[in-house]
């Protein structure tokens, strides 16, 4: 049996080490919960969308339905938005994904559903095939990338980029 003074040295000396163990410890990391049906909507349309040519185009289709599900003149879902009717290309939810562009667009879903965001789709919630001319003095072009022109819908007096911009690509990560 240890006598008072002892004892009460090993208890001061337990305090102090989880005390100051307690003074290295590491924050726990945030886990960020996404619901497997929001990444499978998700890369869908990003699949079908981007032409699966590249992260940037996936990331800023991902970035448009979030913009969307942001809106009120939208679904509050991203399966809701990816759903409906005369949205997104035909199948978009019913088509099999079954090339290499099926893990880009898992990946990027995931980066879109956990907070990334292209940064030049700003607060844009449209887009078109690149190749095609859409004939409207509303559409104010934001970034062209993936093969899609990206586009916010502005009065016509506050349109400053009327024409789809050149392709660029190698902005996200």
């Amino acid at each position: 049996m240890l006598n008072a003074k002892p004892k009460k040295a090993l208890i001061l000396a337990l305090v102090a080490t989880v005390g100051l163990a307690g003074c290295t410890r590491q924050p726990e990391p945030t886990i960020t919960t996404v619901a497997s049906s929001d990444v499978n909507c998700m890369a869908r349309a990003m699949y079908f969308e981007s032409n699966r040519s590249s992260r940037d185009g996936m990331i800023a289709v991902g970035s448009v339905l979030m913009n969307r599900v942001q809106s009120d003149d939208f679904p509050d879902t991203v399966c809701a938005v990816v759903s409906q009717k005369n949205q997104f290309a035909p199948g978009v939810m019913t088509k099999s994904m079954n090339d290499q562009g099926r893990a880009l667009a898992l990946a990027s879903a995931s980066a879109v559903l956990t907070g990334e965001r292209h940064p030049k789709v700003s607060g844009a919630r449209f887009f078109h095939a690149a190749w095609y001319t859409a004939n409207f003095n509303n559409i104010h072009y934001v970034l062209t990338a993936g093969g899609n022109a990206f586009y916010e819908k502005r009065r016509p007096e506050d349109v400053t980029s009327p024409n789809p911009l050149p392709q660029t690509e190698g902005i996200t990560g």
